[in-house]
């Protein structure tokens, strides 16, 4: 930009660019009146402006708190039955810090239901949700901070 120009709506200013500390800020249109995650970091993620740093569920119109409380060496088919229950299209399974793959038999009562579903980093897992969200989608993402 020229030392004189004005920014334009479309280009931040450098007061646009606060560094937020070990984590990343994302912004969410207010009108959508659906839940999109609007931060995350090192074993949190703010969904609407409220931190979660347990296993949740979250979808575009509900979030289920408690899911997979052992974490993910503790996934179970109690687990999965629970995803199925809330009858997502696609379910987004965020392994915490890295990407993990639970055994397969786990993802039977998904397979069995028709469900899809991705696995990622949980970091991965919120901006995936976020755009499938904004798209409308029956998207869940199922989040563990382990």
């Amino acid at each position: 930009m020229l030392p004189d120009a004005k920014p334009s709506r479309n280009q931040a200013t450098s007061a646009d660019r606060r560094p937020i500390a070990n984590g990343m800020k994302l912004h969410r249109d207010a009108a959508s009146g659906l839940n999109a995650v609007t931060a995350y970091g090192a074993g949190y993620v703010v969904v609407n402006e409220q931190r979660f740093e347990r296993g949740l569920i979250l979808l575009p119109d509900r979030i289920v708190e408690g899911w997979a409380a052992a974490g993910f060496a503790g996934l179970d088919q109690t687990d999965m039955r629970r995803l199925v229950e809330l009858a997502p299209e696609l379910v987004l399974l965020g392994t915490g810090a890295r990407q993990r793959f639970p055994a397969p038999a786990l993802l039977g009562p998904l397979l069995d239901a028709r469900i899809g579903f991705e696995i990622m980093d949980l970091q991965a897992a919120c901006r995936t949700y976020n755009i499938l969200m904004a798209e409308g989608r029956r998207v869940a993402a199922a989040l563990l901070f382990d």
